[in-house]
């Protein structure tokens, strides 16, 4: 087997003797974002490079849309549904297929989904041009899944039931294939692995994918896998010799690092291990690469975290997925001045940054058992990951571990959010008893009930049009916030600020300097006060407060650490969000200001 290059066509392909597996492949286009920053290229960005993505000629598939795409969109003030159908136009015209992300409870946000509001997610995604629905559970719970094959199927969409891969004591071989049976049970038309923290241990995967096939043959088996830990290539070999058919990769400049490992890359181990691959017009990946570049450099450079091009192996053990290291990163920032505060006054050394990035990975490893062994994805990565760095902040300041947990990983150790794969450590469980919480075991969904109603007649009381299969209803009913916002103009007024603050950022070299607080006293602001002592803030992640946000009265706004006690800030009115005076890991004093309501 002889890999040639056309120097004048530019592209890579192999002389084909005999019958060889054939291994197709997948961009993740936009995970390749999702995990590298905050944003992802705009409408405009996304159809100039579409065409040469379509040019390169060695795509079966290209992960176009899904979890935080839509989200993103809104958050620049623009039209995620007129995104998506443009964006996919030159791949449904190339019969390139093109699939979507989903968490199945949590649909394409992160937190739970009425049953109402999700059987429209997957009519609208059909109607826009999305032939394959990814769908996958956090905790690996198939009845979360089961509506997610159902929606799919019903209409029209090729569903494809996703295992949250992960490394422990519970999560073997024969655990995933009970999740399998289940989801092939219920409909579903393919399986995908989805190693989020690229640490699913080759040998396993490929014995896992061996079974899949054994026991399915006709089922379509793909493997997405992050680089961040270094594992991934042997994982894509592993489970192809094992009958894989579809492997997830980026390209330069976004792959590696905590993304994917790159196309080419990939495609030369899988040659070389006798498999028929697809060729690739280097001339177009050059395009593709070139465009994605300038995206970088036009402004989306300015919210990649410069560690989110790394790997490192401390990965293993944290299992904490690659995608999130951006959030992490900057929780940490804000923690660290008043950890090594509180070092400072019990005349310990403080901490480097990279001290306590190590300190946090092992406090992940200690806790993980303890809460259930959830997988780390998304959003339960996220609520581990609070945990742990609440803890840490606990530990420091004397106090013991699980001081503060907030609502939502309340709801994931009670069963909520489904059913946890290992048992819960005592000290929760009896915890749970101490604070009067109740478990529950019936089905996730129950919970939420239909609310399309509502956000219809919210669009009818403000004019606004449903749209086209009514797209318009299903954005306002999944990102209500966001969209209200969307409408209003405020959301694009806050994103040509935040470009203009990290412009001027970068060309001082510092940041900007908050406005004086003196100027926002009168009483006329609304102005949310801290109660009492010295004290650090913490908003939860995966709901940042905003400028332009509208609250209602009782909402959590952050939590405030005081004296060694964590308390939620509530607001004390309805309103909206004119400026936020602190950010995480700020010191502050009785009377201080913290957010100001017009």
């Amino acid at each position: 087997m002889t890999l040639h290059c056309n120097t004048s066509s530019g592209k890579l392909h192999t002389d084909q003797k005999t019958m060889k597996k054939k291994i197709r492949f997948s961009l993740l286009y936009r995970d390749m974002w999702q995990s590298s920053g905050k944003y992802q290229p705009r409408a405009e960005q996304l159809t100039a490079v579409a065409p040469h993505i379509v040019e390169m000629g060695c795509f079966d598939r290209i992960e176009t849309n899904g979890g935080a795409f839509e989200q993103v969109q809104l958050l620049y003030g623009e039209n995620p549904n007129t995104a998506v159908r443009e964006w996919l136009k030159p791949f449904n015209s190339a019969g390139i297929q093109t699939h979507m992300l989903e968490r199945s409870l949590n649909g394409i946000r992160m937190y739970p989904v009425p049953a109402d509001v999700r059987k429209l997610m997957f009519k609208v995604k059909k109607a826009q041009g999305v032939d394959i629905a990814r769908s996958f559970c956090g905790l690996n719970d198939h009845r979360n899944l089961e509506l997610s094959v159902k929606y799919a199927r019903e209409a029209g969409m090729i569903s494809q039931a996703a295992l949250s891969i992960t490394h422990s004591p519970v999560h073997t071989v024969d655990y995933f294939m009970g999740v399998v049976d289940r989801v092939v049970e219920y409909g579903a038309d393919e399986i995908c692995l989805k190693d989020m923290a690229g640490v699913g241990r080759p040998a396993s995967l490929g014995e896992l994918v061996r079974r899949i096939k054994k026991k399915y043959p006709g089922i379509i088996v793909q493997y997405h896998g992050h680089s961040g830990p270094g594992m991934s290539v042997a994982s894509m070999l592993e489970v192809a010799r094992a009958g894989a058919d579809y492997l997830d990769v980026a390209m330069e400049p976004l792959s590696w690092g905590m993304v994917h490992p790159d196309l080419i890359a990939v495609h030369a181990v899988m040659q070389d291990a006798g498999f028929e691959v697809p060729e690739i017009n280097m001339d177009a990946y050059m395009k593709v690469r070139s465009l994605t570049q300038e995206f970088i450099d036009d402004f989306l450079g300015y919210f990649i975290d410069p560690r989110n091009r790394q790997m490192t192996s401390l990965l293993i053990g944290s299992g904490l997925p690659g995608g999130m290291m951006g959030s992490m990163m900057a929780d940490l920032k804000g923690v660290h001045q008043g950890i090594n505060a509180a070092l400072k006054a019990k005349n310990k050394p403080e901490m480097t940054e990279d001290e306590l990035v190590v300190w946090l990975f092992r406090e992940v490893e200690h806790i993980w058992p303890m809460m259930g062994y959830p997988p780390l994805v998304t959003p339960f990565s996220q609520y581990v990951k609070n945990v742990a760095l609440m803890n840490i902040v606990s530990l420091v300041n004397g106090k013991e571990r699980f001081a503060m947990i907030d609502p939502n990983t309340w709801d994931m150790l009670l069963g909520r959010a489904g059913k946890l794969p290992g048992p819960l450590a005592p000290e929760l469980v009896e915890l749970a008893a101490r604070e009067g919480k109740e478990f529950y075991e019936g089905n996730p969904q129950d919970n939420y009930p239909d609310a399309l109603d509502g956000y219809r007649k919210e669009m009818e009381d403000n004019g606004w049009p449903v749209g086209p299969d009514e797209e318009e209803l299903f954005e306002l009913a999944m990102h209500d916030r966001q969209y209200r916002d969307y409408k209003s103009g405020v959301a694009k007024k806050r994103f040509l600020k935040e470009i203009d603050d990290k412009h001027a950022e970068q060309s001082k070299g510092a940041p900007a300097k908050a406005a004086p607080r003196k100027l926002l006293n009168s009483p006329d602001h609304g102005i949310a006060l801290l109660y009492s002592g010295a004290t650090a803030t913490f908003w939860p992640d995966e709901e940042l407060l905003n400028v332009g946000d509208e609250v209602k009265k009782g909402d959590i706004l952050m939590y405030l650490m005081i004296d060694k006690r964590y308390r939620e800030v509530l607001a004390d009115r309805d309103g909206t969000v004119r400026q936020i005076l602190v950010k995480s890991g700020d010191r502050i004093s009785k009377g201080d200001p913290l957010i100001e309501f017009s």
